[in-house]
């Protein structure tokens, strides 16, 4: 599985989402009749597509609009919600800022300390429309709003940072103890980020309900230049969710893999469930949406580090509603709408009538798979050329 790369030197051969295909199977499904649904513990969502944690996605309106249509918005607990009691006048500021300041005037913006009154504010206005509030934070952070989102009625907790481990080493500060915290949990606990085997499985037995797989995909995230570290996101969904495999074949109980960015339209949705996700986290599609807070921009989550900055503002553009891109009907044809029917409309195609058979459907290496065919749309920037 491994090549050498000089004198004593292997490195494994990583796949990402340009790199493979789908092969249809021998039977095909009716993909009204496919089930898309997915479940953390007791909690079942209709959905499998959930927005990212990220401040120009996710806000309380786009929250709960999320939520009525089945699906799952994280708020971001660090962010611009629980700083400002006016976001919108500094997502303004964001959105107007030249190419040249937006990194800086960010790094700015999040100087001001978040307000622990507006943790709980937000929760509540999130649940007073019977949708289902979901937060997260950073593990500094973790431990004192956690116990603020709780008692404000969130209904899961995600911690979240670059890279996520059981073992923390540090001697300038008490580690965040990821296993007391969701022993004491009154509420689901989602974690992330890794993309390792043995990470997940620790995760796992440490009582994560969830895990979230993927370091440096994203659309705005920087990580992978600034350094150099992750790994393509399909090789890191089949790793994770093999870990899955075996802690609930070990354990008995199941614990959901979320593939985490990279993913911009149906296809790469479809691969990630394919390659074991049982649910997928989305930020730059959404970032599209008319709701997304963002105006037409979407950041980084570490784009406001004050020492090592690990993301940048991207402009997406607003390009339609939150229930076209998640449900339809699509008005572009570049799979970047309806993200949930072109879920469907693959497992039927490969014959899988819910998300687990979708994980055995056959996997190809196609490094032509993109551009097959495709001179036209290529040349005129059309369709996949875009």
């Amino acid at each position: 599985m491994a090549d050498w790369i000089g004198i004593n030197r292997r490195a494994r051969r990583c796949y990402g989402f340009d790199e493979v295909a789908l092969v249809p199977g021998d039977k095909t499904v009716n993909p009204n009749e496919v089930d898309v649904s997915w479940a953390i513990g007791k909690m079942k969502f209709n959905i499998p597509i959930l927005a990212a944690s990220m401040d120009g996605v996710v806000n309380v309106k786009f929250a709960i609009e999320m939520g009525k249509l089945g699906g799952i918005a994280v708020m971001n607990l660090d962010g611009i919600q629980t700083r400002y009691e006016n976001p919108d006048e500094i997502l303004d500021q964001i959105a107007e800022a030249t190419p040249e300041e937006a990194t800086k005037l960010i790094q700015t913006l999040y100087i001001k300390p978040v307000k622990e009154a507006l943790i709980a504010k937000r929760i509540e206005e999130i649940k007073k429309h019977k949708v289902p509030a979901i937060v997260s934070c950073i593990p500094q952070n973790a431990r004192k709003f956690g116990e603020i989102a709780m008692e404000a009625g969130c209904d899961m907790f995600v911690i979240q940072s670059t890279v996520a481990t059981v073992r923390h080493v540090a001697t300038e500060y008490k580690a965040f103890d990821i296993e007391k915290f969701c022993k004491e949990s009154k509420v689901p606990v989602m974690i992330g980020n890794t993309v390792s085997y043995d990470v997940s499985l620790e995760l796992m037995e440490a009582g994560a309900s969830a895990i979230l797989v993927g370091v440096g995909p994203g659309a705005a995230c920087t990580s992978r230049g600034v350094l150099g570290i992750g790994v393509p996101q399909i090789t890191a969904t089949v790793d994770c969710a093999a870990a899955r495999d075996y802690y609930f074949k070990r354990k008995g109980k199941y614990v959901p893999i979320i593939t985490d960015g990279g993913m911009r339209i149906g296809g790469e949705v479809c691969k990630a469930v394919a390659a074991g996700a049982d649910a997928c986290m989305v930020g730059s599609a959404f970032a599209k949406a008319f709701e997304a807070p963002g105006r037409g921009y979407h950041w980084g989550m570490a784009t406001s580090n004050a020492n090592l900055p690990r993301g940048t503002r991207v402009k997406v553009g607003q390009a339609g509603t939150l229930k076209e891109i998640l449900l339809g009907p699509a008005k572009v044809d570049d799979g970047s709408q309806n993200l949930v029917g072109a879920l469907k409309t693959s497992m039927g195609s490969l014959g899988a009538s819910n998300i687990k058979e979708m994980h055995d459907v056959e996997i190809i290496i196609a490094h032509s798979f993109q551009s097959e065919g495709k001179v036209f749309q290529m040349s005129q920037k059309i369709g996949m050329g875009k």
